[in-house]
């Protein structure tokens, strides 16, 4: 029972480890098998494992912790007075840790197929080229797969991360408001939110890879930054990285969470009270 005990006083780090880590392994390991071995063809197959892998991470932990699995949304809740700022630093270490072990993970099965492409393509890691496979761990913009893609700024990328996180975060609390009677079923609540997911990264992925979510980010970039990229995975001159793929997620969260709890909220209440209709 005292063990018991004490596995329960982790477990909103537990499940946030846990789910993160899923998320990151197969949306990133779709990323890896695209970039080396050409596995999936077009952008919205890979779309569709990153979504599949939400669902998935989103049922295996929510009765673990609250599975947000991402900073954004985490921060977006507090917000919202969802959850307490008392837990957000045990929701951000379990997400950004979970995230940098399943980096860890992937490298350790692909990396003598990432120096078998490296050494086909003459590419020397760590070099500003190298970002053709250091693309499998952190994001990059303009996205580096693209082809003739027309030039990104900052703040082409910032807005576009940005919106994708303010319309995933809609979303989630769109689908898990108990006054919205038009939600579906709490157990098809993850399959909505991975298919959110998948929509919103076949869109935003051609200028940013879509990152919307900090930990998927820079907890894979910091590992390839460790493992050899070097200055490839974060490049000095491009330190916008930390503004498109962590500032600008966390902005598009806070305003989603605002305009929910300060206007669409009330309204959902309003109408419900004039209706009869009762939020649980």
């Amino acid at each position: 029972m005292t063990n018991n005990n004490s596995l329960w006083k982790y477990s909103d780090f537990i499940g946030e480890f846990i789910g993160t880590f899923i998320l990151v392994f197969f949306g990133c390991g779709a990323v890896a098998v695209t970039v080396l071995f050409s596995s999936h063809n077009g952008l919205f197959q890979i779309a569709a494992v990153w979504g599949i892998g939400v669902a998935l991470a989103v049922y295996a932990t929510r009765h673990i912790s609250c599975a947000h699995l991402n900073p954004a949304v985490s921060v977006a809740m507090v917000v919202a007075k969802r959850m307490s700022g008392r837990k957000l630093p045990t929701y951000l270490a379990g997400q950004f840790l979970g995230a940098f072990i399943a980096a860890a993970v992937l490298y350790a099965l692909f990396n003598n197929s990432i120096i078998d492409f490296e050494v086909l393509h003459g590419i020397t890691r760590g070099e500003p080229e190298s970002i053709a496979t250091a693309m499998i761990f952190g994001e990059f913009y303009p996205n580096p797969g693209v082809v003739n893609i027309a030039s990104v700024t900052m703040l082409n990328a910032f807005c576009a991360e940005a919106i994708g996180t303010f319309a995933l975060v809609f979303f989630i609390f769109s689908l898990t408001e108990g006054c919205n009677v038009g939600r579906p079923d709490d157990n098809l609540a993850p399959l909505f939110i991975g298919s959110a997911v998948a929509l919103i990264i076949s869109i935003m992925a051609p200028l940013t890879q879509a990152g919307l979510n900090p930990a998927r980010d820079l907890s894979p970039r910091l590992f390839a930054f460790l493992a050899g990229w070097h200055q490839a995975a974060m490049p000095a001159e491009r330190s916008g990285f930390l503004v498109v793929y962590v500032i600008g997620p966390v902005c598009g969260a806070i305003l989603a969470a605002l305009l929910f709890r300060k206007i669409i909220e009330p309204i959902m209440l309003k109408k419900n009270g004039d209706t009869g209709c009762n939020c649980s």
